[in-house]
């Protein structure tokens, strides 16, 4: 922003001969041309501002000078007053029928709108407020007497009065020029400040807001409705099992568009309450209401933590909060504080467990194709891409020939006992080498099984069955469906979640070479989910493995962010 400067006494006042010579010596130069008045309501421009401010009130009803003499505005005050109008302008908002003295609160108001705004430049050029007008005129009808005193005395007094008026306007402008320095330079550091140094009223960073506007687009929850392997399982087990939802209240917590809520509302519930943080809360409320569910789902925005639910308890909670290598995303502690805080002591969880699996991978052509491809890129070298390449996980569908070995099912959920500590743990884990194996351990797979038990004390879900087995082992009775169950590993219907692999550095682990020799052999160790720091809802994996008759044992941590 240019800086604007009063003129000095110099500037103003010369004497004739000064004048002349000033006038002279600007004869060859080119004149200075006058300031150009922009309207205070619209682009036109204008050569004085007394034209200017009568077009405003003639064409516009604004009556600059009378907010001005009504308002009792010193210098100050009329700059403030100018930049209101502008301000008003520029964004589109309708000035107050009678703009008061509260308007014009506040230094901001100090900072011009319009850069170089000649008419704060010729606010001294205005007529004056209507009382000195008048006093002007009584003062012109006092008796000739007056008018008989000497005129060098009138002339010294007029002299002096505008020399008093120059320097008053010249110390308004200094003033007004740093009032308007201060605020740049509070503005200036206000946005050199580091962004992770909080004001002292800035309200406390959320750092899931990410999470939670990802899903408030349509592209995220068109992929999720049409995963069938996913969204089957929940209609296939809430319209099977309609017995268990009649006439009961239902918590559906990251509703999302509202399938789930209407599943159970369809099946006969009494009371849905959809709870979700996203804004696509609001499109599911429309959904609802659009197919004639309103009266039955209630929707409620906000995280499960801090929504006040219009019931003290729940009798079932449905929720699709299932991520990557299933903890990812971090939303099953959200579930298992409503669990703690609004089931009843007989309430059902859908799902009901879950099922963790790792299996280890040896296939040369999937690193072929992924790493040893930034090798030769159509004929260019790209080996700064392989630069922390096995640092992170991989959200992949794997062919089920890619396993060398026997999967291990490493932890096991149980939605209706487990603890928010448990989420985060160290567990055993070991594997039967095929016998086909050849060439390198290149990583692990890892992948999770999802069960619908449609009871607390459903039999058969152990920490090692499969959700094909325990599917086919069908109900306790020929008179219930069958079970409903899904798998997202290599041997099931691809699913939106696929699987996540983790791909070792052999350059840095001196890979331990597979063949006739090791298969049947085991090989096992470790498998940690630890929270990432700095990504609330990421998480980093630590695989330890090794030969069982080899004591050595190597490492490795990924990140799933």
């Amino acid at each position: 922003m240019s800086e604007s400067y009063p003129r000095s006494d110099s500037d103003v006042s010369t004497s004739g001969d000064e004048a002349e010579w000033l006038d002279t010596n600007n004869s060859d130069d080119e004149q200075e041309e006058a300031p150009a008045i922009t309207s205070l309501v619209d682009n036109r421009v204008f050569p004085d501002a007394e034209s200017m401010l009568a077009y405003c009130k003639t064409e516009r009803g604004l009556d600059f000078l009378a907010v001005r003499d009504r308002l009792g505005l010193d210098f100050h005050g009329m700059v403030k007053l100018i930049n209101f109008i502008r301000k008003s302008v520029h964004e589109g908002t309708a000035l107050p029928a009678e703009i008061s003295a509260a308007d014009l609160e506040g230094d901001g108001l100090l900072k011009p709108v319009l850069d170089d705004d000649a008419l704060i430049l010729c606010l001294d050029d205005l007529p004056p407020p209507a009382s000195t007008a008048v006093a002007g005129k009584e003062k012109a009808a006092a008796p000739a007497s007056a008018a008989e005193a000497p005129q060098v005395d009138a002339l010294l007094q007029k002299n002096a009065e505008l020399q008093a008026e120059i320097e008053q306007l010249a110390k308004q402008f200094t003033s007004y020029r740093l009032a308007v320095q201060e605020t740049l330079d509070q503005r200036w550091k206000a946005d050199e400040e580091p962004d992770d140094v909080p004001s002292k009223n800035e309200p406390k960073k959320d750092d899931s807001a990410y999470y939670f506007e990802s899903y408030a687009h349509n592209d995220i929850h068109e992929v999720m409705l049409k995963d069938a392997v996913r969204t089957d399982a929940y209609r296939d087990f809430i319209y099977g099992n309609k017995h268990l939802f009649a006439g009961k209240v239902v918590l559906d917590i990251g509703c999302g568009t509202g399938i789930l809520s209407m599943f159970c509302a369809k099946a006969g519930a009494k009371t849905v309450i959809a709870v979700d943080k996203s804004d696509i809360i609001d499109k599911a409320r429309e959904n609802i209401f659009a197919n004639g569910l309103s009266d039955t789902i209630t929707c409620l925005k906000g995280r499960i933590e801090e929504v006040v639910l219009p019931v003290a308890k729940v009798d079932m909670i449905v929720s699709e909060w299932m991520g990557y290598a299933l903890l990812y995303e971090a939303m099953l502690p959200s579930v298992l504080y409503a669990r703690d805080r609004y089931l009843a002591p007989d309430g059902l969880l859908v799902p009901s467990h879950c099922n963790l699996w790792v299996a280890p991978v040896a296939d040369a052509e999937y690193v072929a194709d992924h790493i040893a491809f930034w090798r030769d890129v159509y004929g260019f070298d790209m080996q700064p891409m392989q630069r922390d390449i096995y640092a992170d996980s991989r959200v992949q569908t794997m062919n089920p020939a890619a396993l060398c070995g026997t999967p291990s099912a490493f932890r096991s959920l149980d939605l209706h006992t487990v603890a928010v500590g448990e989420l985060v743990f160290s567990a055993k884990w070991e594997s039967t080498l095929a016998a086909d194996v050849s060439g390198a351990l290149d990583g692990f797979l890892v992948w999770w099984d999802c069960f619908f038990a449609q009871s607390r004390d459903e039999p058969g879900i152990t920490p090692s069955i499969t959700a094909q087995e325990w599917s086919a082992s069908g109900g306790r009775d020929a008179k219930e469906e069958d079970r409903v169950a899904f798998t997202t590993g290599p041997f099931g219907t691809e699913t939106h979640w696929k699987q996540i692999l983790f791909l070792i550095d052999n350059k840095k682990k001196a890979p331990k070479q597979l063949g006739e020799a090791e298969a049947g052999k085991k090989i096992s160790g470790e498998l940690e989910y630890i929270t990432a720091e700095g990504h609330a809802r990421g998480l980093k994996i630590k695989i330890t493995w090794g030969l069982e008759e080899e004591g050595e044992k190597k490492d490795q941590v990924w990140a799933l962010n």
